[in-house]
């Protein structure tokens, strides 16, 4: 760890204190974990503190950690990520806060704090259903308006609920069930005899 990842990490458990619920080092980069309760004030102190200065926030997304590493997964599982950068100080940390209910995830929006946030929180809403509460304009940003679930949680079926076409005798577009019939895709490897100097 060099001398001034060091200092970073003393600084945060010196300034953020209990807020923290974990600092982390690996590969190089540190991760902080917050509690919910805590995620707007340490967000704030990340940013105005004069030792940290975490002034841009370069990306925010959100994590389903159902099925992790195909197996079964005992923590919570939804997760709120941001990935922070200091220009004044050069330095960065990814931040992390654990939606406290699984079956209606919610955290408090950071947008009044860097406003980046917003497309990011709408697109982590949209994609996973995590609310971002106080966001001041929070709807889908990808999928369409009528659109149902949330595409990247794990449980969604891969093949959808509805699909949407143009329907020329209605002049307009239409949603149905989806018509795909279910299908198991088995790769195939067709060689002729002696390819690549092989010989069977």
């Amino acid at each position: 760890m060099t001398s001034k990842l060091a200092q970073l990490q003393l600084d945060l458990q010196q300034y953020l204190g209990e807020r923290i619920a974990s600092l982390s080092m690996d590969l190089g980069e540190l991760t902080l974990d917050v509690r919910p309760s805590e995620y707007l004030e340490a967000c704030r102190i990340l940013r105005d503190h004069e030792s940290l200065r975490f002034e841009q926030l370069i990306d925010l997304c959100a994590v389903d950690y159902q099925g992790y590493a195909n197996a079964p997964w005992d923590g919570r599982r939804y997760v709120v990520v941001l990935h922070l950068l200091s220009v004044h100080c050069n330095h960065r940390v990814r931040v992390r806060v654990w939606c406290p209910d699984d079956d209606f995830p919610i955290v408090p929006s950071v947008d009044s704090i860097w406003n980046s946030a917003n497309w990011y929180e709408r697109e982590a809403f949209d994609l996973y259903g995590v609310v971002f509460e106080g966001h001041n304009d929070l709807r889908r940003i990808l999928t369409d308006y009528g659109f149902i679930g949330h595409p990247f949680r794990k449980d969604f079926p891969i093949s959808g609920t509805v699909e949407m076409r143009y329907d020329p005798e209605a002049r307009r577009v239409i949603y149905q069930p989806v018509t795909i019939e279910p299908r198991e895709i088995v790769p195939r490897i067709v060689r002729e005899a002696g390819y690549g100097g092989l010989k069977h």
